[in-house]
């Protein structure tokens, strides 16, 4: 009689706990941009966790006039971002890590460009989430040393309604879907912690 007591009891706490989670992952929503750094082109994509659903809000490309001097083109990459922040307001932003590059003038380039895209969100007080491209290519395609096509091809699966207007917005996304599976994932153990207890 003990023992179906307990049982019961244990079932009861589990129901309880599966119900708490499906109550409160239900209407919760999250947006987050994520962010492809560039001189001549800046890469970004929105996506919304909606409950357990990932879904596709935006995406785009913002190029820098080749012809300006390096400061009027940072400026540049900085208001269209600043607009793009305004007009999708992300809970979160996530940008990929710089690799090392062998251009040392290259990746001087990129690093300014890639301090525009971690100041924006900053200065409108966005928490900042950072990955390194093999943790992104891993989260959406499964395979750390994923080419391009394979990247590409995923985001597609995953994200049906997106349009790409070339491969940095492909690479936002995928930086963007990166961070929804890091937040899931650490959303679900958070709950499973407070429903254990």
């Amino acid at each position: 009689m003990i023992d179906k007591i307990h049982v019961r009891s244990d079932f009861i706490l589990i129901f309880a706990a599966i119900l708490v989670n499906l109550i409160f992952n239900f209407g919760r929503i999250m947006k987050i941009i994520g962010i492809d750094p560039g001189l001549r082109k800046t890469g970004w994509g929105v996506v919304e966790i909606r409950g357990n659903v990932i879904g596709h809000i935006s995406n785009g490309t913002i190029e820098s006039n080749g012809r300006k001097d390096l400061a009027c083109r940072l400026l540049e990459i900085y208001n269209n971002l600043v607009e793009v922040f305004q007009f999708a307001k992300p809970d979160v932003a996530a940008i990929e890590n710089t690799f090392v590059n062998k251009d040392s003038a290259g990746a001087l380039k990129l690093g300014q460009a890639r301090a525009i895209a971690l100041l924006v969100p900053a200065s409108l007080k966005v928490q900042v989430f950072e990955y390194a491209p093999n943790t992104i290519k891993k989260a959406v395609v499964g395979v750390g040393h994923a080419d391009k096509l394979q990247v590409k091809a995923m985001v597609k699966i995953q994200l049906p309604k997106a349009k790409f207007n070339g491969q940095d917005s492909v690479d936002a996304l995928s930086i963007a879907l990166c961070h929804a599976y890091q937040y899931k994932n650490q959303d679900r153990l958070k709950h499973a912690i407070s429903a254990a207890r």
